[in-house]
């Protein structure tokens, strides 16, 4: 019998979650500062060089055929080299055969690990200011981020304001170090802290370390999974994209126990299938032919742009304090007219030409007068956009 267009009308209809879905204020801005020929500070897009091992080796694999799927954890050449990397730099002792993940992208590997370990209804505390993709692929998955703040202007850590958002149906805590958009650094009394309550409360810890390299000053970037009793129920993620300059390879990993990659393993590979394969071979010859003195200076570059950037910041009448890590710097631009952060942002960029990203991006509530602003930028784009925010101020 043929069905009512009314009945096929009523079950035409977007998923229960798409109307609170919206689009990421960093790509909104994206798209306003391409559509006005700004300067584009919304996105940490990073477009500084790629190392030329890296590019070489992915050029010279696509040459050579290797162009079909690979294994879904991915190739055992740069498996082998995450493990290697990852004892050298952080002491973190992985198999690369049963405990390393090569991921579409970190927030693929965020997005698997959450699919694998945690169910509908589960809640997550999240540190704030956070990343909004970590909050909303909590909030798609049916899961309940609970935003735990941190203290500015620091973004120091209360450990019993942690403790107090930990309710039975907690199962797991999330991590941003260094981070996005802070730039914030857990120290190891932090950590330490963190691991008594996940300990305590036998929390899952999935850490997103990406910008580990990016540390400025006396900062120390410490990954919790080498803490005592932290190996087994920590996650930790991280990523070409920053490092070698590759944002748009979408190329990532993770590690965990052996207990955990097969199911995490299983949904990467249902949505991915697995990752760019010639890639996998360039990043894999990054990690292998690079020096320890390539992250020193890396470091080093990034810190100097850092100082000019927030030293035009302040200049500008845009108060700010310089992040121990990462890229970014989150700005009082109080001075900015507009009643709201997404307002000061446009305002900015149709007055300067130099695009930020509304603070109210990165925080359940609050961050009307704060944006944020990404310094992963050539220097001459960067200085440029140091002169602008001065002319503008």
């Amino acid at each position: 019998m043929p069905t009512s267009s009314n009945t096929i009308a009523s079950k035409l209809a977007i998923s229960q979650i798409a109307p609170t879905a919206v689009q990421s204020e960093i790509r909104a801005m994206t798209i306003e500062c391409d559509r006005v020929g700004g300067i584009n500070l919304a996105q940490g897009v990073c477009d500084t060089e790629m190392p030329a091992p890296v590019s070489e080796a992915a050029i010279r694999a696509i040459r050579d055929g290797h162009n079909i799927y690979t294994r879904m954890d991915g190739i055992a050449a740069l498996r082998q080299a995450i493990a290697l990397k990852q004892e050298r730099h952080s002491g973190l002792r992985c198999n690369p055969d049963t405990e390393i993940l090569v991921t579409s992208g970190a927030t693929g590997g965020f997005l698997a690990a959450c699919m694998a370990l945690l169910n509908p209804g589960d809640e997550v505390l999240l540190f704030e200011p956070f990343y909004g993709y970590h909050r909303n692929t909590l909030q798609c998955l049916r899961m309940t981020p609970v935003v735990v703040p941190l203290t500015a202007p620091r973004w120091d850590l209360d450990i019993e304001r942690a403790a107090a958002a930990i309710t039975p149906r907690t199962r797991a805590l999330i991590l941003n170090t260094p981070g996005n958009p802070s730039g914030k650094i857990f120290t190891r009394a932090e950590l330490e802290a963190i691991a008594q309550l996940a300990e305590q409360h036998d929390l899952f810890v999935i850490t997103d370390e990406i910008y580990e390299y990016f540390v400025y000053g006396g900062a120390r970037h410490i990954s919790i999974a080498t803490l005592p009793a932290m190996a087994d129920r920590t996650i930790t993620l991280s990523g070409f994209s920053k490092t070698f300059s590759v944002t748009g390879w979408r190329l990532g990993y993770l590690s965990a126990s052996s207990r955990w990659l097969p199911a995490i393993s299983f949904f990467h590979d249902m949505i991915y299938v697995c990752a760019p394969a010639p890639l996998q071979h360039g990043a894999a010859a990054g990690l292998l032919q690079l020096p320890d003195a390539f992250y020193a200076d890396l470091a080093t570059e990034y810190e100097k742009k850092r100082d000019i950037f927030c030293e035009a910041l302040n200049d500008a009448g845009m108060t700010c304090v310089a992040p121990d890590g990462a890229y970014y710097v989150l700005a009082d631009v109080s001075c900015v007219p507009g009643a709201t952060a997404r307002e000061k942002a446009r305002a900015l960029l149709a007055r300067s030409g130099v695009a930020g990203v509304a603070g109210t991006a990165f925080f359940e509530q609050g961050g009307e007068n704060l944006l944020r602003f990404c310094f992963a930028k050539k220097q001459p784009e960067l200085l440029e956009a140091c002169a602008r925010l001065r002319a503008y101020s």
